[in-house]
This record gives C-alpha cells, sequence and structure tokens, in this order.
C-alpha cells in the first residue's frame, strides 16, 4: 500500500442551507465547488471526460511546469495571487508560498485533473471529502486506455499523488512569522493494491480557490495533441487562464510562469517552437510586436474547441 497523507473544496451541513448564517459545524465538500451543469448560470463550467474546471491561479502560477531533469524543489511567492483567499482574509495572513516539488504536465497535471473529476463523479464525495474508487476508474479519467493499466502506470500515478500531496501553501504573518498555517493540493492519498483502489481526501480549507468567478473551462483536446511538447501544453493552460482580451505577453513573463532550465536563448528558442505549434493545431493566432526590448506578443484568438483546424 502506497499512502501520500491537499484540494480544497465546499460542502454545507445536513441540512443544505447554504444561504443561512455561519455554521462552526458546517463541512465543506469540494464537489459543492465544482459548477452544476444542471444550473444555467454555471453550465458552460462542467468536468467532463472532454473538459476539466481549474482554478485561474494555479494555471497562472508555475504549479505545473515542463518536465525538467532536475527533481527540484521550487518555492513560489503567490500572495498577491491568493490573497484574497478565505482563510487569508479572515486570519489576516500576509505572506503566502507555495512550496514543493516540481509538477510536469506529462504525469503530474493529468493526475490532478483526475482528481478534479473524480470528486465531481463519486458518489462519496456528496458525504464527505474522503472518495473511494477502483483504480481502473481514476486511471481512465487521467486519459489511459485499459491497455496501460499495469504495474508500471499504478506507480506512475502513485508517485504523481505522492508529489500533488507534498506541493504545500503556506500562509504566514510578517513579519517575524508570528503565526503560520500549512495547507496543500490535496490532503491524503492512498492507493491499497491489494484491493486495487485509490482513496483520495481534499483539503477543505482551500475550497474557494474553486468559487465560479476563479474558475476557467479547460479543454482536454489541445492537451491530447500536445502530449509531446510540454512547453506547449503549459502555454496552453496558462493562456486559457487569461482574459478574453489579454495584454501584450513578455517572453520574460513567459519564462517566469514556465520555469524552464538552461541559457536565456534556449529557453526563448522553446517559447518560440511552442506558440507555433500551439498555431498549427489551430489554437492560437498571435503576432510578435516590434520594436521591444524583450521579445513580446500580442494573441488575437484562441480556439479551444479547435473548430475548423
Amino acid at each position: 500500500m502506497i499512502h501520500s497523507p491537499g484540494l480544497g473544496i465546499p460542502r454545507y451541513p445536513e441540512n443544505n442551507n447554504k444561504t443561512g448564517g455561519s455554521n462552526s459545524n458546517e463541512v465543506l465538500l469540494f464537489k459543492d465547488a465544482i459548477p452544476d451543469f444542471n444550473q444555467p448560470s454555471t453550465g458552460k463550467l462542467t468536468v467532463t471526460k472532454n473538459s476539466s474546471v481549474q482554478p485561474v491561479s494555479l494555471l497562472r502560477l508555475g504549479v505545473f511546469t515542463p518536465s525538467c531533469r532536475t527533481e527540484a524543489t521550487v518555492t513560489l511567492n503567490v500572495t498577491e495571487a491568493l490573497s484574497s483567499l478565505e482563510i487569508a482574509k479572515q486570519e489576516g495572513y500576509t505572506d503566502i508560498k507555495i512550496t514543493g516539488p516540481m509538477l510536469n504536465y506529462f504525469q503530474d497535471f493529468r493526475c490532478w485533473t483526475a482528481i478534479v473529476h473524480s470528486f465531481s463523479v463519486s458518489p462519496d464525495a456528496l458525504k464527505g471529502n474522503r472518495i473511494k474508487m477502483p483504480f481502473s476508474e481514476f486511471a481512465k479519467l487521467c486519459g489511459y486506455p485499459s491497455k496501460r493499466y499495469s504495474t508500471k502506470l499504478r506507480n506512475e500515478i502513485a508517485d504523481s499523488l505522492t508529489k500533488i500531496r507534498s506541493k504545500s501553501i503556506r500562509f504566514e504573518k510578517n513579519p517575524g512569522i508570528t503565526k503560520f498555517k500549512v495547507a496543500g493540493l490535496l490532503k491524503e492519498a492512498e492507493f491499497d493494491g491489494e484491493s486495487d483502489y485509490i482513496i483520495l481526501e481534499a483539503d477543505e480549507r482551500l475550497w474557494d480557490l474553486y468559487r465560479s468567478d476563479h474558475l476557467t473551462l479547460l479543454r482536454k483536446k489541445p492537451l491530447e495533441l500536445l502530449t509531446r511538447n510540454e512547453t506547449a501544453q503549459a502555454l496552453y493552460t496558462f493562456f486559457e487562464a487569461l482574459p478574453q482580451h489579454p495584454a501584450p505577453i513578455t517572453f520574460d513573463r513567459l519564462r517566469q510562469r514556465l520555469l524552464l532550465n538552461g541559457r536565456i536563448a534556449e529557453q526563448n528558442r522553446k517559447m518560440r517552437t511552442a506558440l507555433d505549434v500551439l498555431a498549427s493545431i489551430g489554437y492560437l493566432k498571435f503576432y510578435y510586436l516590434v520594436d521591444t526590448s524583450v521579445p513580446t506578443i500580442q494573441i488575437t484568438d484562441r480556439n479551444p474547441k479547435l473548430t475548423g483546424s
């Protein structure tokens, strides 16, 4: 059994009174933060086999990045991005950092989208933040065909769950760190090889990452077409978290998001190639601004459905 004692989302008391006052016995459930496709106001933000719902902040930050040769631990100062979280406002935290192993797109992001999907479909999620499901079902949500359900895949998914669980979000009061609190993307992950079940538990303290005004619909088709280019995958998820009419984006900002290794010239080459790939699959239309001190792009259109391509 692999046990990796992080994703918090809301549920309410047994009487389901969501409009009443606060309740100290209130239990916040992950599932309730995922928009209900039966509600017209949120129906466009629905977790399906073709799409995922993701917090904008996670996609704009370097939480998931292209694979690198070193298994480095990364610390991101995310105070500006996450200061509006309820946990930060209520308790007055002034310094917020995300720390942990680098999470890639090849395996870890697939696993993360499967975690979100699991909580949206599991009957256990109606009762609490701990769900149990067969490995085969979880692997399917990751996008793997049944012929891949091997011991090797089980180990790879176990490794990804461990890394995701190890990604912590630390809230501190400065100066002098008079008070701090640690939460995570996933509170607990467990794989029982004997019964072949996966158990996941969400961290309810981060439920407001999934408030509807923080969400974006992420279509999976572009990701599937880009499986051999993690830089393009990372740019795609970043672009999908931007406003409808984004401001010009410098390569400095893209490097900050991607956390690539190597010389700046090589990083720029990879980003140019990735941008061309995104254009070639019919997702992105953009152009380079002239007379800028650093390479800068202006996005004119995004087509996540890949219609007409």
